[in-house]
């Protein structure tokens, strides 16, 4: 059963062609937006979980490589000289 009339209809098509990263962002604030408690924390969680998923498309662009947590921690040492 579908309950969504044409308007309805014709956004959700044009949403589904969003690349994946907009369409993670879209869902979680229509999510959000759904649950009438919503706060700052929620705008909060969105950020990011926007922030994840365009991060994740760089790696999966092969933008950026990721590294190993011993080797993240050794380097942030570095920078603060420690």
């Amino acid at each position: 059963m579908n309950i969504m009339g044409a308007p309805a209809e014709k956004l959700a098509l044009e949403a589904m062609a969003l690349p994946a990263p907009e369409r993670a962002e879209l869902a979680h604030k229509l999510l959000v937006s759904l649950d009438s408690d919503a706060d700052a924390d929620a705008e909060m969680d969105a950020d990011g979980l926007a922030e994840a998923v365009r991060r994740l498309g760089e790696i999966e662009r092969g933008e950026v490589k990721p590294i190993a947590e011993d080797e993240l921690f050794r380097r942030v040492r570095s920078r603060l000289g420690r």
